[in-house]
């Protein structure tokens, strides 16, 4: 008898929003403490996932994305992660 594997959901940090790894956007902090955008979904360290550029934007403007990466973001870091998040959805 076939088990029937079930792909693990990722939820999205601001609205909650479950969905498959390939549906959200990852933002992750890497093991050398920088935070970026991760276009790939693999890079290794803490990550976080958003479904939308609203929800990003939301995010940041409550601190989930600090909390969610355990790390304290300033104003220019969030400007160069939303403009990737942006680029990358313009690209999808």
């Amino acid at each position: 008898m076939a088990t029937e594997t079930r792909k693990r959901q990722r939820s999205c940090i601001a609205c909650g929003k479950q969905a498959g790894k390939a549906e959200l956007y990852r933002v992750v902090r890497t093991p050398a403490g920088s935070v970026a955008f991760d276009g790939t979904g693999r890079a290794p360290g803490r990550g976080a996932y958003v479904c939308s550029e609203a929800c990003f934007a939301a995010a940041c403007k409550t601190r989930k994305l600090e909390r969610a990466l355990k790390t304290k973001l300033d104003h220019d870091e969030l400007e160069r992660i939303a403009a990737e998040v942006s680029s990358a959805l313009r690209g999808a």
